[in-house]
C-alpha cells in the first residue's frame, strides 16, 4: 500500500493524479480476484485518462469477476524522484499496489516517443525491463495499439503483443491466463496456450515467418462500450465523452497509418449512439459530447445523428464538438447549431500547398474547396481558421511549399473580400506544419524523411514567407519526428537504442521541455547507429521490413500500386465511391467491397 505523506503529495504538480478515489473507479476485493491486471498508459495521466482505448478495456476487464483491472500512468518528474526517494514502487491507482505484484502489465502503445516511459516505468516497479530477465516472480508484460503494427523495437521488453482490435483479444488472454494459473505451470506454459490465438504475436516464439493477422470486430453495434467510466478529479487535456461513431476510414491518404491498420469502415447505428449518449451522460455527469472516428462527417447517418445528439445536448445543457471534419463535407447548418454559443476556430487540414502534392498523397481535396469551406465559415460567423500541414512528403518541392503560403493569403483576402456585415472581427489564420514520418503499412513505408538540415531549411522558408500580420506560424520540433521515424521503422536494433536512451535519463520524450536530446544522441553514440539510416533511408519495393508478418489486412500488392501511383500524381477513389481492392476482405467483410 502506498504510505506518502500529505506534505510529499502536494508539493508535486496536479496531485490529484496519484490518489485515485475518483467517481466511478473499480474497487474489488482481492481474496476473490484470480488476474491482477495493471493498464498502463506511458504517459502522463492528463493524457491518459483521456484514452478511449483504456476506458474500452479497463471496462472488458473489470465485467469479469475473477480479474481486476487498475489504471497506472508514467509519473510526471517531480513526482518520480518522490517515488525514488521514497523507495515507494509504481502501484495501481485503485489498490496502491506495486503493480510488480500484479499478474499482467498491459502497455498501450499509441506513440513511439512514448517508449522511454514504458522502460522507465517498469523500473520504478523493480520489474526487469528485458523480457529475459523477467522470471517467475515477475508478471507478465503485454502491449498492443497502434504502434504495435512494428512490434520489432520493443520485442526485447515485451512478453507478447495483442495486434488488432482488443476488446475481445483482452478477454480471451484474461481467461487464458486464469487457466495456467490454477494448473500452476511454468512461465512459458502460459505463452504457449496463447501463442495461436488470433492477433497473438510472442517475439520468443514466433519467428518472421509466422504471420499474424490482427483481430476484427465487425459488428460495432455489439462491440463492448463503456457507459460508466471513470470521470477524473483534475483537469485533463479532453474531458469529454467520446463517442465512437465508426472505425477504419475509406479515404485512403497515402500518409496515413491509421487509416491503413483500422481498416474496414465499420460503423455503429444511430440509434446504439444514442442509447450510449444518453447512458454515459446519466453515468458520468460530463457536459460534452465528443464523435470520435477518423474522419467524422464521412459517418452514413450523420446528419440525422448530430441533430439528435444536439437536441439531446439542448435538454440536458450537453454541448456537442465534431472533430475529424472533412472540408469538402462540412455542413455548416449543422455546425451553427453546435457553436450557437461560442463559435471557436475551424480547423482543416490540407496537408499539401500544391494540388499536384495534394494527389501525390491523395488527399482528395482542391484549393476550391478548401476556400469555398472558409467562405461558408466566415458568412457563418467565424473568424479564425487553423490549417494543418505536413512539410518534408514524398516528391516536395519548395512550389508545393509556395503554395501554403498563397492558400494561407487566399484565405486571409477571401475574409476581407467579404461585405463589412459578414465579418465579425480581424481574421486570424494559423498555420500549422509538422515533418513527414513515413509509417509501416503505408503506401509511403518506402520513402525516407527529410534529412534535418532539408527540415529547418523548409521550416525557414515558411517563417520568412509568412508575414502576413493575420497569419500565425507554427512548428513541430523536426528532432522529435526524426527520432519518431527512426522508432517507427526500427528493427530489433533500435531496441538496444530505447534501453540506452533511457539509461541516459531520456523519457517524456514527447514533450518539449522534457526532450534530452543528449540521451539520444550518446545513444546512438553508444549503439553505433546513425539515425539517417533507418529515418531517411530510400527503400525498393522489394525490402523485407521487419513489420511484414504483421498483417493488417492491406495487402503488399495494394500498397506498392498505391506508391507507384503516388509518384505519378495519380488519385485512388474514396472507397464509398469505388472499391480499389486493398485486400482487407480477406480478414474481414467491407461493406464498400459489396457494392463494387
Amino acid at each position: 500500500m502506498l504510505n506518502l505523506s500529505r506534505t510529499k503529495l502536494l508539493s508535486v504538480t496536479k496531485p490529484a493524479r496519484y490518489v485515485g478515489g475518483e467517481y466511478n473507479q473499480v474497487i474489488k476485493n482481492k481474496d476473490n480476484i484470480k488476474c491482477r491486471f495493471a493498464f498502463c498508459f506511458p504517459d502522463v495521466y492528463d493524457i491518459g485518462m483521456a484514452n478511449l482505448g483504456m476506458k474500452i478495456l479497463y471496462n472488458v476487464l473489470n465485467k469479469r469477476e475473477d480479474t481486476w483491472c487498475e489504471r497506472v500512468f508514467a509519473p510526471w518528474p517531480d513526482f518520480e524522484k518522490i517515488l525514488r526517494e521514497e523507495n515507494i514502487e509504481l502501484y495501481g491507482l485503485e489498490s496502491k499496489d506495486s503493480i510488480r505484484e500484479f499478474d499482467i502489465i498491459g502497455f498501450t502503445l499509441q506513440y513511439e516517443m512514448s517508449y522511454t516511459n514504458i522502460l522507465n516505468m517498469l523500473e520504478l516497479a523493480n520489474i526487469p525491463v528485458f523480457s529475459k530477465d523477467r522470471k517467475n516472480e515477475y508478471p507478465f508484460v503485454i502491449a498492443g495499439g497502434p504502434c504495435a503494427s512494428n512490434p520489432a523495437p520493443l520485442s526485447k521488453f515485451i512478453d507478447a503483443f495483442l495486434l488488432g482490435e482488443g476488446e475481445e483479444l483482452i478477454d480471451i488472454v484474461a481467461q487464458k491466463y486464469v487457466e495456467w494459473k490454477d494448473k500452476k505451470l511454468p512461465k512459458i506454459e502460459f505463452l504457449k496456450s496463447i501463442k495461436d490465438i488470433p492477433g497473438v504475436y510472442i517475439p520468443t516464439l514466433h519467428t518472421q515467418k509466422d504471420k499474424i493477422k490482427k483481430v476484427v470486430i465487425e459488428d460495432m453495434d455489439k462491440v463492448d462500450y463503456p457507459v460508466n467510466f471513470v470521470v477524473p478529479s483534475t483537469e485533463i487535456v479532453q474531458n469529454k465523452i467520446s463517442l465512437e461513431v465508426f472505425r477504419g476510414c475509406s479515404r485512403s491518404c497515402r500518409f496515413c497509418q491509421a487509416g491503413y491498420i483500422y481498416r474496414p469502415v465499420r460503423e455503429k447505428s444511430t440509434k446504439r449512439l444514442l442509447q450510449l449518449a444518453k447512458s454515459t451522460l446519466e453515468n458520468t455527469g460530463i457536459n460534452e459530447i465528443s464523435l470520435a472516428s477518423l474522419s467524422t462527417s464521412d459517418y452514413s447517418d450523420f446528419n440525422n445523428l448530430a441533430t439528435e445528439l444536439i437536441k439531446l445536448g439542448e435538454d440536458k445543457k450537453v454541448s456537442l464538438s465534431l472533430p475529424s471534419l472533412r472540408i469538402d463535407s462540412i455542413n455548416l447548418d449543422i455546425l451553427n447549431k453546435v457553436q450557437a454559443v461560442r463559435k471557436s476556430s475551424l480547423t482543416f487540414a490540407p496537408e499539401a500547398g500544391s494540388q499536384r502534392l495534394r494527389d501525390v498523397i491523395n488527399k482528395n481535396i482542391t484549393k476550391e474547396d478548401i476556400l469555398n469551406g472558409c467562405k461558408l465559415a466566415f458568412e457563418s460567423g467565424w473568424t479564425s481558421v487553423k490549417l494543418y500541414f505536413m512539410i518534408g512528403l514524398p516528391t516536395e518541392t519548395y512550389e508545393d511549399l509556395e503554395g501554403i503560403v498563397q492558400l494561407a493569403n487566399s484565405i486571409v483576402d477571401l475574409y476581407y473580400s467579404l461585405p463589412r456585415i459578414n465579418r465579425k472581427g480581424k481574421c486570424s489564420v494559423t498555420v500549422s506544419t509538422s515533418t513527414f514520418v513515413p509509417k509501416p503499412h503505408t503506401p509511403f513505408e518506402w520513402f525516407g524523411q527529410n534529412t534535418l538540415d532539408k527540415i529547418e531549411l523548409k521550416q525557414q522558408f515558411l517563417k520568412d514567407k509568412l508575414k502576413n500580420k493575420n497569419i500565425k506560424y507554427s512548428w513541430h520540433n523536426p528532432m522529435v519526428s526524426r527520432l519518431e521515424a527512426v522508432i517507427s521503422r526500427g528493427d530489433e536494433k533500435i531496441g538496444d537504442l530505447i534501453y540506452e536512451a533511457f539509461k541516459n535519463g531520456a523519457k517524456f520524450d514527447s514533450w518539449e521541455e522534457n526532450l534530452n536530446l543528449k540521451a539520444w544522441e550518446k545513444a546512438f553514440e553508444d549503439t553505433n547507429i546513425k539515425p539517417e539510416e533507418y529515418a531517411s533511408k530510400e527503400y525498393d519495393l522489394d525490402y523485407v521490413f521487419p513489420w511484414d508478418n504483421i498483417i493488417h489486412g492491406v495487402e503488399k500488392s495494394f500498397l506498392k500500386r498505391e506508391y507507384k501511383k503516388a509518384l505519378k500524381g495519380e488519385t485512388t477513389k474514396n472507397c464509398m465511391q469505388n472499391c480499389s481492392a486493398c485486400g482487407v476482405t480477406k480478414i474481414a467483410e467491407c461493406k464498400f467491397a459489396k457494392k463494387s
